[in-house]
């Protein structure tokens, strides 16, 4: 099995590329699983939906806010030690909305899809706590819809975040595929952006089939990363 932590130490510039494996140790569920987020939900993606937002806010505020917020939820130890390899010697790329990295201390994170603690008024850009948002979407100034700021299905990723992605993908020397079956794209397509002979490394409980050469650790990713 490939040496994770020999690999890390050899490398110049890591870049962790993860996904909503991570965060289920801290109690946050994962989206596609037995008991995950679209877990007996007839239409899940439509409910993530820019057009439910538009149509039917209500049912979107209630999925949203019954379904997606985990204020306690703690870093755990993958987080931890992610923050203190990047912050060290190279960046995190997340399709995560949880906020989970930055509450750990990293410091160059690219949130891929947003974040759910960012709030802001549809009509007015003003910017609101998630403890207001969970009380009411309305604002009652100007009667906008309040949204999380997060990348919803038929939304376009921010332009921003994209080349941040590419930049810290393009650093790397060594790329940490975690928390991910790293089958959406495009997030699935930053290993395009790849320096020739960076070493890729995926950490995942169960096998992945990747379309590019990339070494295997199938095993809990909290386990290995308790041992770096």
């Amino acid at each position: 099995m490939v040496d994770l932590k020999a690999a890390i130490k050899a490398a110049k510039f890591v870049t962790f590329l993860t996904g909503a494996g991570v965060s289920t140790a801290s109690g946050i569920p994962d989206y596609r699983s037995k008991n995950g987020l679209y877990a007996n939900q007839q239409d899940p993606e439509y409910l993530l939906s820019t057009e439910n937002l538009q149509r039917h806010p209500a049912d979107f505020y209630q999925f949203v806010k019954s379904s997606m917020y985990y204020p306690q939820a703690k870093p755990n130890a993958i987080h931890e030690k992610m923050a203190a390899i990047s912050n060290e010697k190279g960046a995190i790329v997340t399709q995560n909305v949880d906020g989970l990295h930055r509450a750990a201390g990293a410091k160059n994170v690219v949130e891929f899809h947003g974040n759910l603690y960012h709030i802001y008024c549809q009509k007015c850009h003003e910017t609101f706590t998630y403890q207001q948002y969970l009380k009411s979407d309305q604002h009652a100034a100007d009667g906008g819809i309040l949204r999380p700021d997060i990348v919803l299905y038929g939304e376009a990723l921010p332009e921003q975040a994209i080349s941040q992605a590419i930049t810290a993908v393009g650093q790397a020397d060594l790329i940490v595929i975690c928390g991910t079956s790293f089958r959406v794209a495009p997030f699935s397509l930053l290993v395009n952006y790849a320096q020739p002979g960076a070493q890729v490394i995926a950490v995942n409980e169960e096998k992945l089939d990747l379309p590019f050469a990339f070494e295997m650790v199938q095993a809990d990713a909290l386990d290995v990363f308790q041992q770096l």
